[in-house]
């Protein structure tokens, strides 16, 4: 799958609440919606929704009589009532969603950087769209307790060292970030580089990460040491976040192309 068209006329922003540095002191932001065509569809969807770091929840007047969603699980549903139509996709079990990690936000919206369960943003995706596919975040728990493995329905990928093949194309996984790997969904650089080499002699068509390469200039932030392994192993399309770019896509000179979704989504179409 490759990106022929990205457009930065926004489809919409949806507004939500993102986490501030105190009590109290969260803020309305806003979510931005992009659109982009691809050369190339999974077999039988017209549309893949594209997306990371969504770590805010929805809005006090949204909210089902309860707390504030995660945004994450907010989401799905708006994009199916407000956006998908906008780009004439009316039919949501023909739309995928491709998920690369950091969901979560601590209730009271006090802190940053909180860690938690986001099982229900994933199930949240998997019951609007016909599968989803994605990676974890530094940020994310599927569980109870933090190294609880995923509970998931069988449409829904979780991904994390490995690939897997939905609608004639080949999707592969590589979760968490490069650091410390006594801390939460973090290895040090070489383990990370050595499974992501693994990863890409499988012949990925779309790779997630939730870390992942540099971009073109200093103020895209990521790994220069991912983006060689990258130059040596061309992947058609790249997805990722942690790091937000404020162009979100770019291509190597190889043909590699990177899609940062770090709090934004992205609509993919023919």
């Amino acid at each position: 799958m490759k990106i022929i068209d990205f457009s930065n006329s926004l489809l919409k922003e949806i507004k939500y609440l993102n986490t501030g540095s105190g009590r109290s002191s969260f803020y309305e932001e806003r979510l931005p919606i992009h659109h982009a065509r691809v050369d190339v569809l999974p077999a039988g969807l017209d549309a893949v929704v594209v997306t990371a770091d969504l770590q805010g929840r929805e809005r006090f007047q949204e909210s089902p009589g309860g707390p504030p969603r995660l945004l994450g699980e907010a989401l799905p549903r708006r994009l199916v009532r407000e956006v998908l139509p906008e780009v004439g996709v009316h039919d949501s079990s023909r739309v995928a969603a491709l998920l690369a990690g950091d969901f979560y936000t601590v209730p009271a919206l006090d802190k940053r950087g909180g860690t938690g369960d986001v099982s229900a943003v994933w199930r949240a995706f998997g019951d609007e769209f016909a599968w989803v596919a994605g990676v974890a975040g530094n940020h994310d728990t599927y569980g109870e307790h933090r190294d609880d493995r995923p509970r998931f329905p069988a449409h829904l990928h979780y991904l994390d060292g490995a690939s897997v093949e939905l609608g004639e194309l080949r999707i592969g996984g590589l979760g968490g970030i490069i650091g410390n790997p006594e801390r939460h969904q973090r290895r040090s650089e070489e383990d990370y580089l050595f499974a992501l080499e693994l990863l890409l002699e499988e012949r990925i068509d779309i790779l997630l990460t939730h870390d992942g390469p540099r971009g073109l200039n200093a103020r895209q932030q990521g790994s220069a040491r991912v983006r060689d392994l990258l130059n040596e192993h061309p992947v058609p399309l790249v997805v990722r976040g942690h790091a937000h770019w404020g162009q979100p896509f770019i291509q190597y000179e190889n043909g590699t192309q990177v899609l940062n979704v770090d709090a934004r989504a992205v609509i993919l179409t023919l």
